[in-house]
């Protein structure tokens, strides 16, 4: 039986597209998604869905796109990462997130996470400390298409407030204590999820939930991140 001449047609421009245009990475992901976050306890279907469908190689660097989709984090640059899949989907997932929500993320980095929770919410705000990083992310998230994502360069501690109050608030940085702006910016049933402690090592992923003005919270589990720094840094390119 012949194919019709216009499925044929369609196919061999589909066959014949770039590896990149038919989305080589799908069965990375989906392997990911099996072996790194089902099997680890993630089962938030939502988040499962969307990271199984972001493409994480565009938020890296170029060298390290073989790498991509394995179980660790990534350098970005500027003494920055971006985080294991495992770690972006748990704080997804104790988002409790929904279609309506605003949420505001404090560390940008690529964007990879902002990205996340674009596919998942009405709006997202996002504020990177480092000029360099907030600028690339922006430009990649635009380019990418997640149009409901704002990047902002500034230190992240005093929040967004003209923006709030959040839904939810997510911190990608490890922080000493909990800034008390983004308490102060968080509705009334809003959750926070932030790695807290004292060094800058081994840190508490830690949950906070606001109910009647009172504050909540559940330890989830030990993490590394970078730590939370206070004063906006631009980078000179000569000296990176």
């Amino acid at each position: 039986m012949k194919l019709p001449i216009l499925i044929l047609i369609a196919y061999v421009l589909v066959t014949s597209l770039p590896a990149s245009a038919q989305d080589r990475y799908a069965e990375n992901r989906k392997e990911m998604v099996d072996r790194q976050l089902k099997e680890r306890g993630i089962t938030d279907k939502n988040t499962l869905h969307v990271l199984g469908t972001i493409p994480r190689h565009e938020f890296v660097h170029e060298d390290l796109i073989p790498a991509a989709y394995t179980d660790q984090a990534l350098a970005i640059g500027n003494g920055q990462t971006i985080s294991q899949p495992y770690i972006v989907a748990l704080m997804t997932q104790e988002l409790d997130l929904r279609p309506n929500d605003r949420v505001l993320e404090i560390g940008t980095g690529s964007g990879y996470q902002a990205a996340v929770l674009s596919k998942m919410v009405d709006s997202v705000y996002t504020i990177e400390i480092i000029e360099e990083l907030a600028r690339s992310a922006t430009v990649r998230l635009k380019r990418l298409g997640y149009d409901n994502v704002v990047v902002r360069w500034g230190d992240g501690y005093h929040g967004w407030p003209s923006n709030s109050p959040f839904d939810a608030i997510i911190v990608t940085a490890g922080a000493d204590s909990i800034p008390q702006p983004l308490i102060d910016q968080l509705k009334d049933g809003g959750r926070i999820v932030i790695p807290v402690g004292p060094t800058n090592l081994v840190r508490q992923l830690v949950k906070l939930t606001k109910k009647k003005g009172k504050i909540l919270s559940k330890n989830l589990i030990p993490v590394r991140f970078v730590p939370f720094t206070r004063k906006s840094i631009r980078i000179d390119k000569n000296n990176k």
